[in-house]
């Protein structure tokens, strides 16, 4: 079996190549080089060096992506510290609560973030900084307050001509096992829960990008980190192996709504994408869908050689509006509607659909678009093995179960959640799924989510809300069960609703037919029995997943 190495060389050794290279910029605003990454990492060692922290002591970090979160984030791990990222959208008593939770002695945290905050819920604080500049909000300790007033002459001191790439001694020699983060899941099913990563799980991440992308991810070109740091799907790829790779990362430090997002990917043009369906999905359904339901466009599309030049041109389109430099685009975190995707693989997009779990920081299943299985959501990674427990894997859904280097340790301080997890040697996903004879993974739904017909028959509601999510006017849906009969929470799109002046009355009509020609497209068994209108956005997770679990019980008039 293969042995892991060492998760820290691979930032020192990065440092040292890249030296004079920008490593990191918030978009439009700053940007550091590596050595600035590398000056900032020497001093936040030394502020931890003479404020008392130790190795596998618990520092947390919280706030929007943007450098000095991840300035930071590598001084905590090359220190031989356990990061704790909190995700900056929580709110306040959870951020509390995580902090509490995690034992952490030291907390960076963002300056708006900070104003919401109650330091006095967070007693086992030895101190809390600014994110932005390191100034202390509150210190407890002595030695803590003297090592930041003091920060400038103790680095003086320790570099007293200059600072060089050849001063810096190696990083804590982190080991396989050891825990390098503590990140908490904000899941669709339930609380969250702290997944103790081990440092192996990061360098078998890093050397998975490198294996099926290290020809394209290379030294000097752009990626575009627009997803939140604090999970680890956006940490992994859009931080974590672009810097390792030489790669100039651009945080989008604003809300990606379509005009910023598409602004900054024509600026940036990255080389490879990273996403969550809910951008790609908003992104084709307005700048692709409305093309090709043109009844005269889809009467082309049907001509032999005039419909492949205009799925060419769309592919183009599209493309372009995507920064038009990308090897391709990579999707994950939840299921990719299935009308989006038959329109992507349509018209030869560059998509592909990965598999992962925080659990697993994050790979699980993955495969290049060129070998990419439409409707799968790839091979099983590198130093991972996946099993379907079923008695017939490739027809009957089971849950998918996986072991290797990638898997957590457990959850921290909670042994009950690890040994209803983790068992003989296998990572319960909780996913339900199939898998073909080559290895392709199909997931099915959530085991938690599955629901049980009149007769027995396990409803995936998944499946229904994929089919009534492109359906009109059905912005977001959440299917549930109320005793044997099953109803459609629907949120519509706002912006169609405005366009058309639509009234409630007039929504509900159009909700009662979108139920009608829905159960003309699933089994009987399964059918919806109502659709009923909500007021707000649905509550999500930072994968951009519906928190279900909070809807399971809205009431049915």
């Amino acid at each position: 079996m293969e042995t892991a190495g060492s998760f820290n060389q691979f930032i020192f050794d990065a440092i040292q190549k890249y030296w004079d290279q920008d490593a990191m910029s918030d978009y439009g605003v700053s940007t550091l080089q590596y050595k600035d990454v590398a000056r900032i990492i020497e001093k936040l060692h030394i502020l931890f060096e003479h404020s008392g922290v130790r190795p596998g002591d618990k520092v947390a970090l919280c706030g929007k992506n943007q450098c000095r979160w991840g300035a930071a984030f590598f001084a905590i791990t090359t220190y031989g510290a356990v990061a704790v990222p909190v995700l900056h959208e929580f709110h306040p008593q959870s951020i509390h609560d995580i902090v509490n939770h995690s034992d952490a002695k030291l907390f960076f945290v963002e300056d708006k973030i900070f104003q919401n905050l109650n330091a006095d819920e967070m007693p086992q604080l030895e101190g809390v900084l600014s994110i932005i500049d390191y100034h202390l909000f509150v210190s407890r300790s002595e030695k803590l307050t003297f090592a930041r007033e003091n920060l400038n002459r103790l680095f003086g001191e320790k570099f007293p001509m200059n600072f060089r790439k050849h001063h810096i001694e190696p990083y804590y020699a982190d080991q396989p096992e050891e825990m390098a983060i503590i990140n908490y899941t904000s899941g669709s099913t339930g609380n969250s829960k702290g997944v103790m990563i081990p440092y192996r799980a990061l360098w078998s991440n890093r050397m998975f990008a490198e294996e099926v992308l290290g020809s394209t991810i290379t030294q000097g070109k752009n990626m575009l980190a627009m997803l939140p740091l604090a999970h680890t799907y956006g940490m992994a790829y859009d931080f974590i192996y672009a810097f390792t790779k030489g790669v100039h990362i651009h945080f989008l430090t604003k809300l990606a709504s379509p005009t910023v997002l598409l602004k900054a990917l024509a600026d940036i043009k990255p080389c490879v994408i990273i996403v969550v369906p809910l951008i790609i999905e908003k992104v084709v359904r307005k700048a692709v869908l409305p093309k090709i339901q043109d009844p005269k466009i889809r009467l082309m599309m049907m001509a032999p050689v005039i419909g492949d030049r205009i799925r060419h041109k769309i592919c183009d389109a599209l493309t372009n509006a995507l920064g038009g430099n990308f090897y391709e685009v990579i999707i994950g975190g939840s299921a990719l509607n299935k009308e989006v995707e038959d329109v992507l693989h349509d018209i030869g997009f560059r998509y592909t659909v990965g598999y992962g779990a925080t659990e697993c920081s994050p790979i699980l299943a993955y495969s290049d678009y060129k070998t990419f299985v439409k409707g799968s959501c790839g091979r099983p990674a590198p130093r991972m093995e996946l099993k379907i427990n079923s008695s017939d894997p490739q027809n009957v859904p089971g849950e998918i179960l996986a072991r290797g280097m990638n898997v957590m340790l457990g959850y921290y301080k909670n042994d009950e959640a690890t040994r209803e997890t983790l068992k003989d040697g296998w990572y319960h996903t909780g996913d339900l799924g199939v898998m073909d004879a080559q290895g392709n993974v199909f997931i099915k739904g959530r085991s938690k989510n599955m629901l049980l017909g009149a007769n027995g028959q396990n409803v995936y509601p998944e499946e229904i809300e994929d089919k009534l999510v492109g359906l009109p006017l059905v912005g977001e849906c959440v299917v549930i069960q109320k005793g044997e009969k099953f109803y459609g929470l629907v949120y519509p799109d706002p912006d169609k609703v405005k366009e058309l002046g639509l009234s409630r009355a007039d929504l509900e009509a159009i909700m009662e037919q979108n139920r009608k020609d829905l159960n003309l497209a699933i089994p009987s068994y399964c059918s919806l029995s109502g659709i009923r209108l909500m007021d707000e956005e649905f509550e999500k997770t930072p994968k951009k997943s519906i928190r279900r679990f909070k809807y399971m019980d809205y009431p049915i008039d």
